[in-house]
């Protein structure tokens, strides 16, 4: 697709371009969430507005419903293409870690997106199943009903929500400790990203443990970094190294408890297992082999935000 909008004299029935264009936004922002890539979504705004270019617009009565229906079944096929090329979406190899994209959409679009769906959710997205990711996206995150969300998926709407509750239950994950344990964590880890994105070392210190010790896959280090790294001055000092990176994490339930994804436009490049003890970061672990990734049980920390209605989300 080339991504051009269309405009004035590209179809003979008045007004139609400019009620496509009212719609875009949200089309977007429907796209972007079912397939986490903004090239790909606008691929999908745009094949939408060639199939209304060619049908016959006094038959819609509801242009918005229609609209919603045809891009999710657009990114339900696509979602399927992918699955079936069986397409790694975790463990790429270390890329520049500017936010840039590969085509479709300029790269701040892309990380404004990123940042408002949640970098988390999106890696948790990509964990699910093609009309799982459909169901759930349109349902909890867009409001819409399952009588409306069963034809686009071919299920009943029975089958739809248990579809969508399937999806949730795999989103939200599962804690190992009582929520209490993990909004302490949670303190502690946001202290840590926080003092990492703005390489500040007497904040790094605070919040490391003085004994504290770092793991890491070799992937995940620059050559000649050694895969363990032990005390807070030399892993506070590491940390600071790594600021553009910490850009692009996130916290998010890993195992259980409260870890890290780190996920440059929303797709998988490491995760942190984090162990915190009296308010502190007493170890954790950089995991960047696509294997280890994999086998990971990841979940969002805070609960999906419904009703999402502008381009950004």
């Amino acid at each position: 697709m080339d991504g051009r909008k269309p405009g004035n004299g590209e179809h003979p029935q008045d007004g139609l371009a400019e009620r496509f264009e009212a719609h875009r936004g949200r089309l977007r922002a429907v796209a972007y969430r079912m397939l986490g890539s903004l090239g790909e979504a606008d691929d999908a705004v745009q094949e939408t507005w060639l199939r209304l270019s060619r049908a016959d617009a006094e038959t819609v009565g509801n242009l918005s419903g229609w609209l919603r229906t045809v891009i999710s079944r657009i990114c339900l096929d696509m979602l399927r293409s992918r699955a079936a090329r069986r397409e790694e979406p975790v463990g790429q190899e270390l890329p520049d870690l500017a936010p840039a994209t590969g085509h479709g959409g300029a790269p701040e679009d892309e990380a404004v997106l990123a940042e408002s769906v949640g970098r988390a959710l999106l890696v948790v997205l990509d964990t699910l199943g093609p009309a799982e990711r459909i169901a759930f996206v349109l349902h909890d995150v867009f409001a819409v009903p399952f009588d409306g969300i069963a034809p686009i998926v071919e299920r009943s709407p029975v089958a739809a929500k248990k579809l969508a509750s399937r999806a949730r239950q795999k989103v939200r994950g599962s804690a190992a400790v009582p929520r209490t344990e993990l909004d302490r964590q949670r303190r502690t880890v946001d202290a840590f990203l926080a003092a990492a994105r703005g390489g500040d070392m007497a904040a790094l210190l605070a919040v490391l443990d003085p004994d504290v010790v770092r793991r890491a896959d070799r992937a995940a280090l620059p050559e000649g970094v050694p895969t363990v790294a032990r005390g807070a001055r030399a892993v506070a000092e590491e940390t600071a190294g790594f600021t553009p990176r910490a850009r692009f994490a996130e916290p998010a339930l890993v195992n259980g408890s409260v870890g890290i994804v780190v996920a440059p436009r929303g797709r998988l490049l490491l995760a942190l297992t984090v162990t915190v003890e009296d308010g502190r970061i007493a170890a954790y672990e950089v995991i960047a082999d696509p294997g280890r990734l994999s086998r990971l049980e990841l979940g969002v920390l805070d609960d999906v935000r419904p009703h999402v209605t502008s381009a950004h989300g």
